[in-house]
């Protein structure tokens, strides 16, 4: 074993390339990644140089959900989204559903859509909540087709009077309230979206924020 370390140390030595110990006391070498071969050149890098800040609240979020049993949880999204995200955001909400946890979200197209389609999957309908901003009838045809697969639904036919993005801002306060937790996908410039997410923060909500830009 001495002599293999020996003429490990002696090729580490000859083919300059970064050595250091790893957490089990013995030398490894550390390779560049093609992004820091760019920025720094291709000389020896040490990763731990590099190591990233940890998130203190990605971690609580993260916690949260592994020590803590169902919950309720509100999604929000952007109607303007690919085939592949509305393909990921229905199985996770299938995951949360089979899970036990109740899902709020509303009616419009999109991660509306992708949300309500993979909770109906779950097969557990009490756990599936659609909070709508207006009345059912106000809806776009493909998404009236859609919610009357979903047992729970809340109408808001009081607000049929207001613009839509003022009734939209309306229900999702509503749907913050009814939640513990909020997941959300959106642009950097979904201005609703992201005074959505800051407002279930000031309210002490765990929020999950995924950006599509």
């Amino acid at each position: 074993m001495r002599r293999y370390q020996d003429r490990y140390t002696r090729r580490c030595d000859v083919q300059d390339v970064s050595c250091m110990y790893d957490s089990d006391g013995e030398r490894s070498s550390k390779v560049p990644t093609q992004a820091q071969s760019i920025v720094e050149g291709s000389g020896g890098v040490l990763v731990s140089e590099f190591k990233p800040v940890p998130d203190v609240d990605y971690l609580q979020e993260l916690l949260a959900i592994q020590q803590q049993g169902p919950r309720s949880i509100g999604f929000f999204g952007t109607r303007n989204m690919g085939f592949m995200h509305q393909e990921l955001i229905e199985i996770l909400s299938y995951a949360m559903v089979i899970t036990k946890n109740h899902i709020y979200t509303s009616g419009a197209s999109g991660t509306n859509a992708a949300v309500i389609r993979g909770a109906l999957r779950a097969e557990k309908p009490e756990l599936l909540t659609v909070i709508l901003p207006q009345s059912l009838k106000k809806q776009p045809p493909e998404s009236q087709e859609l919610l009357s697969k979903v047992k729970n639904v809340i109408e808001k036919p009081y607000n049929d009077h207001l613009p839509l993005l003022e009734a939209s801002r309306l229900c999702n306060m509503d749907i913050i309230s009814h939640v513990q937790q909020v997941i959300c996908f959106a642009f950097h410039d979904s201005r609703l979206l992201m005074e959505t997410c800051q407002e279930a923060k000031n309210m002490r909500k765990i929020v999950t924020l995924f950006y599509l830009d």
